[in-house]
């Protein structure tokens, strides 16, 4: 009834500036993992090239692809404790900053050992990244765009591999041991971008108010909130999550230090001494970094000219403007789930993703079977169904399973242990990553290149099942009440803010 309707006046009005600076903040924060997408969609090209070049075999062109992810795994973890150290700005220009120095080592690697050393400092800086950019989105974003603000984490990895795909056909024509060093070298551009923005972003205010500096996070949530009000409700939350008592509201808190060290106290909380309901969140944000990763999606990305080629398609133009095209639908779908996770929701999404991809991988396996077994000639329905099992399969991928695993992470954790949770997640996904890349091209001629896809189907049943059992939805809640839907409940949240009251204090910094 309209006599039950507020008067306009009385509505929140939502400020169109915050939500730019917010978008802006974010996109420039997920430009971060622009670098794991261009090594990705680089090395599938560039090492048909180097293992001309250099001369080296399949066992190891297979380790020089997927030891990145090992490195990452490293990185990931010296990202966390950055982050909780310096801020979550600062460890973004580190991230730009190491991968800029390992671009330009593997652009001027003279041999294979060279070129592992630059892919050793580059899989620090990508594990850097994709620990930190979309922990730093998520905590500056208000709740109404938080998925559409994180998923630009995706979004630049699929540019990221668009441009490393780009990159492969625009220097493919050069001689052979220039080729793939400029493809590689040229890395080392974005990143360094990157790096020289970044200073112009605020801090994230969740960080701020874990360092006591209440002042400085309200202005930022001030900037980054729909409405006043809403900043100062996410302020509150933030400081019941961080122990803050809501009492004490000055513009500095001196934070207590916990007993044996706030490091030691977050991993007894996520791993040596978690609760049920912490034990949950971790099971489904390893769950998610895991199926991501185990359903093959490297092994199309990494090895795409390879399979292209298994597929029916020969010469290099051929398949590597084959692969532009792949990388031109991941970037396009990658884009609609962007605009449709803050209104779908994440659980529709990711239930839909995944089953599309186990179709996709079905088709794909049976098309690369017949092909494989008629060699000597064309079977043109499998090379077309090849085709397009591969362009629908990266398309499903790029609408649920892909951009939803860094959002879904950066939200579930806790504030206190957020920053562990999402490096513990990323190592998952780069383990799981480096053990299927590493193994891509043995696995196929262990049990046919269509058998691994077949394999990598049935993993993502099992995906399909996880998701529909573990996965809630968290679309459109604040960061801080998302634990309940775990099983966490505000008394343990107040009992940690009644052992932290007695032993804050207030500083008047003015």
């Amino acid at each position: 009834m309209a006599s039950d309707r507020l008067p306009e006046a009385a509505a929140p009005k939502m400020k169109k500036s915050n939500i730019k600076y917010a978008s802006t903040c974010a996109v420039v924060a997920s430009m971060a993992s622009i670098v794991l997408g261009y090594d990705t969609g680089v090395m599938s090209g560039a090492s048909l090239y180097i293992q001309k070049d250099l001369e080296i075999t399949d066992v190891q062109l297979e380790i020089m692809m997927g030891i990145l992810s090992v490195y990452a795994l490293i990185g990931s973890f010296l990202g966390a404790r950055t982050s909780d150290w310096v801020g979550r700005r600062v460890t973004v220009v580190f991230a730009a900053a190491i991968f800029t120095t390992g671009s330009l080592l593997m652009g001027f690697a003279v041999n294979y050992a060279m070129l592992m050393v630059g892919r050793f400092v580059t899989g620090i800086g990508v594990g850097y990244a994709i620990m930190v950019a979309p922990v730093y989105t998520a905590e500056v974003s208000p709740a109404s765009a938080r998925g559409f603000l994180t998923s630009f984490t995706e979004v630049f990895i699929n540019v990221g591999i668009l441009l490393g795909y780009v990159s492969n056909y625009a220097f493919a024509r050069l001689p052979l041991h220039l080729s793939w060093r400029v493809m590689l070298g040229i890395g080392a551009v974005p990143s360094a971008l990157l790096a020289l923005m970044v200073f112009g972003m605020p801090e994230s205010p969740r960080w701020l108010v874990m360092k006591g500096r209440l002042a400085d996070a309200r202005a930022v949530l001030a900037k980054t909130s729909d409405t006043p009000e809403e900043a100062v409700e996410r302020l509150d939350q933030i400081k019941a999550a961080a122990g803050i008592p809501r009492e004490l509201d000055g513009d500095v808190v001196v934070m207590p230090k916990t007993k044996g060290g706030q490091e030691k106290q977050v991993w007894k909380e996520l791993i040596f001494s978690p609760t049920p309901a912490m034990r949950r969140i971790l099971l489904a944000a390893l769950g998610i970094h895991f199926f991501q990763q185990a359903t093959g999606s490297d092994s199309v990305v990494l090895y795409s000219p390879r399979v292209f080629q298994s597929a029916g398609i020969t010469g290099d133009n051929h398949l590597l403007g084959a692969t532009c095209a792949m990388g031109v639908m991941k970037t396009l779908f990658i884009l609609v789930a962007t605009f449709q996770l803050d209104r779908v929701g994440r659980r529709p999404l990711l239930l839909t993703s995944t089953a599309g991809m186990l179709a996709c991988l079905i088709g794909l396996g049976t098309g690369l079977t017949v092909v494989g077994r008629h060699p000597d000639a064309k079977v043109p329905w499998a090379i077309g169904l090849c085709i397009v099992s591969i362009l629908a399969y990266v398309s499903f991928f790029s609408i649920g399973l892909g951009p939803l695993t860094s959002v879904y992470t950066s939200e579930v954790f806790p504030l206190r242990v957020r920053a562990l949770g999402f490096a513990l997640g990323a190592s998952c996904n780069r383990v799981t990553s480096a053990a299927v890349s590493m193994s891509f091209l043995s696995l196929s001629k262990a049990i046919t290149i269509g058998g691994s896809f077949f394999l990598y189907a049935g993993i993502a049943a099992i995906g399909w099942i996880f998701f529909f059992t573990f996965i809630p939805e968290t679309r459109g809640l604040p960061l801080e009440e998302i634990g309940k839907l775990f099983g966490m409940t505000d008394t343990a949240v107040e009992a940690q803010d009644t052992a932290t009251k007695d032993k804050a204090k207030v500083g008047e910094m003015n």
